[in-house]
């Protein structure tokens, strides 16, 4: 159900079900959900709407979320590797998906709130920009050089659904799912909800095992590269080893009446993720593209810093370096190089 349909004051049709849903949920979230859970009602919005008869108010956020061209353009956009020669190399779609079944996992297990963790799960990096991580740098280092700012792509996820998405206003969503999609980074804040924390953590989970299954298929890695220790620990596949992280999670977690993993399985991801960067993320293989792509983004930036005019009136008005920034960063990887070979390459001449 698209979530236009079901937006305005005058729109929501009543009846017996859509009446007694909101008081039903509420009842149920008390009955079954944890103490330390979010509850859906009431919902806290920029804006004040009604409630949807059918739907919690993070049921609406989802939608809306699945709904918005940011989350359309995802699919095109990089995870690790640039422009991969095969269909099953993960994208920045792919791996959103993967977060948010495994934290809906792990909340259903903790009875904590399952629609506010798929709905953070889902927008956590509508923010991303073209070329993963290295067009997030060179985005930030375009930045920085120019005008003395910033771009970190968990900030950018916020103002793409507070600002960008609907023709500049927004998707007014609830407070918890823009707390969880601003501070699902390690850099960031620590999230102000549970759920939000198992979004945060699952993040890294999802892509240190998803990373090594296509490190495995492209050839970076055989599986007798892998460190035996952390292997052993975790285990020797990517499904055992999420849910030996899983299972760890959800048992101390409910422990400690917070989202932590226990020393030894905590200590053995942190051992793999520091094998991934440098045998993977920071290999030569996977970076010999990085310099061209750090390239292609000072060229289109420097070159719609001195020509505003031609940013598509879709992207809200403000200062230079903001409208720049939020054309570039809503760029899918192959958009960013059809625009760069555009203003590059020169059209052969036919008379």
């Amino acid at each position: 159900m698209s979530d236009q349909l079901l937006s305005s004051a005058t729109d929501h049709p009543s009846g017996p079900v859509a009446d007694a849903f909101a008081e039903r949920i509420r009842a149920r979230e008390e009955r079954e959900l944890s103490p330390l859970a979010t509850p859906s009602y009431p919902a806290h919005r920029q804006r004040p709407e009604p409630v949807c008869g059918l739907r919690t108010p993070f049921q609406r956020d989802r939608d809306r979320i699945v709904h918005c061209k940011a989350f359309r353009r995802l699919k095109h956009k990089t995870q690790v590797f640039v422009a991969p020669a095969g269909d099953h190399y993960r994208t920045r779609l792919t791996h959103t998906l993967e977060v948010t079944q495994i934290s809906r996992t792990v909340a259903r297990a903790l009875r904590l709130n399952e629609d506010l963790v798929e709905a953070i799960g889902l927008g956590h990096d509508l923010g991303h920009p073209p070329f993963g991580h290295v067009g997030e740098d060179a985005l930030d280092r375009c930045l920085n050089g120019r005008f003395g700012l910033s771009f970190k792509h968990h900030e950018h996820s916020l103002r793409v659904v507070d600002i960008l998405e609907r023709d500049g206003i927004g998707l007014n969503l609830t407070g918890p799912v823009r707390d969880g999609i601003v501070t699902h980074s390690g850099r960031a804040d620590e999230p102000a909800t549970l759920e939000g924390k198992i979004v945060r953590l699952m993040d890294r989970v999802a892509y240190i095992n998803h990373d090594i299954d296509d490190a495995l298929r492209a050839g970076l890695l055989t599986p007798d590269d892998l460190p035996q220790g952390p292997i052993e620990i975790l285990g020797d596949t990517g499904s055992r080893r999420i849910d030996t992280l899983v299972h760890d999670l959800v048992e101390n977690s409910e422990q400690q009446g917070d989202i932590v993993q226990g020393d030894t399985i905590g200590g053995a991801m942190t051992s793999l993720r520091e094998f991934m960067f440098e045998r993977v993320y920071l290999s030569p293989e996977a970076t010999r593209e990085h310099v061209k792509i750090r390239a292609v983004v000072k060229s289109l930036f420097d070159h719609y810093c001195a020509h505003p005019d031609e940013i598509p009136g879709s992207i809200p008005p403000g200062e230079a370096p903001r409208r720049v920034t939020d054309y570039l960063a809503g760029m899918t990887d192959r958009f960013c190089i059809r625009t760069f070979e555009a203003l590059s390459v020169p059209v052969a001449f036919a008379p």
